[in-house]
């Protein structure tokens, strides 16, 4: 289940208002003494993240299915920089796993011992999540509150979060994006697909900028170039998968201006941008790159508009 973008702060009792977290969303299953992890996308994650596997399955139930988000913190807030040291890595050494510790923050409840709760209100999914989990530093329940809305969003920007989710309390969990959840942002960022990218300049290597965009109506449009929040590692294993990428024709529709010494890429990688907000021509200002995805395929990515 997902969430929608909008723009609306006042909620009333009818809705649980929860962090908004930044990081991999994952879904646990506890069969016995079986723990499986997947991906929104069905990857199995079952290996990159062996403290969480340990953590569902030392739970006291006999059978679970959990749904929640994986995040690395960086202090008190979640980072999807360090989370990047560990996403796509199936086999993460001890080394790895202690120098860089994850955390599945659980926000609901699909299945208890064998019984279905999706089509149960979300109200009461909550109830019966807490009884039915001992927290551990790699498991966490997230914390929900009720009213105040508009002083809790203004709080959670001040505090440096990405933002809020409101969730409808009488609402079933059902498959796909939906407005009975919806995520307030405190900054804009979201998926893009990158097409490609510039040469570098100066003292940086690899690359200069990505070139990215999102689906609209069955074509890629363009939303700018992104040239600043990389790391010198990040350039240049990237720039490696860029160049095994590149074409001669754009994928965009509307790439105009076409920034100089650019090269073309099939548009196969998403990045995660942050960025101030969209401009009257549709570009993205002040831009800046977050991480690679790769729980989330091309296809999957369009504009996200506030309802």
């Amino acid at each position: 289940m997902l969430a929608t973008l909008t723009d609306r702060r006042d909620f009333d009792d009818g809705w649980l208002l929860e962090r908004k977290l930044d990081g991999e969303r994952c879904v646990a299953r506890k069969d016995g003494g079986e723990v499986r992890l997947q991906s929104r996308t069905g990857k199995d994650l079952t290996g990159t993240y062996p403290e969480i596997r340990e953590a569902v399955k030392t739970q006291g139930a006999r059978q679970l299915l959990l749904d929640g988000e994986v995040v690395a913190y960086d202090g008190e807030q979640t980072s999807f920089s360090r989370l990047q040291q560990r996403l796509g890595n199936a086999r993460p050494s001890p080394a790895q796993v202690a120098a860089y510790p994850v955390v599945y923050c659980v926000f609901d409840l699909l299945e208890l011992d064998d019984e279905a709760l999706t089509d149960r209100p979300l109200r009461e999914r909550r109830a019966r999540l807490e009884p039915a989990i001992r927290p551990s530093p790699a498991l966490q329940i997230t914390e929900a509150w009720r009213g105040d809305s508009e002083r809790r969003f203004a709080e959670a920007c001040r505090s440096g979060w990405e933002g809020l989710v409101a969730k409808r309390t009488d609402a079933p969990y059902t498959r796909g994006r939906s407005t009975d959840w919806l995520k307030l942002k405190c900054a804009w960022e979201q998926e893009f697909i990158v097409g490609g990218f510039t040469d570098p300049g100066g003292s940086r290597t690899d690359f200069g900028a990505l070139l990215v965009g999102y689906n609209e109506n069955g074509r890629l449009r363009y939303a700018g170039k992104v040239g600043t929040g990389y790391s010198a590692a990040t350039l240049h294993d990237l720039g490696a998968r860029l160049r095994a990428l590149e074409t001669p024709e754009s994928p965009f529709v509307d790439a105009r201006p076409v920034p100089r010494s650019t090269h073309w890429t099939r548009p196969e990688l998403v990045g995660q941008i942050g960025f101030a907000e969209w401009t009257t021509d549709g570009r993205l200002r002040q831009p800046r790159f977050l991480g690679l995805r790769d729980d989330k395929g091309p296809s999957e990515v369009v504009r996200e508009r506030a309802r």
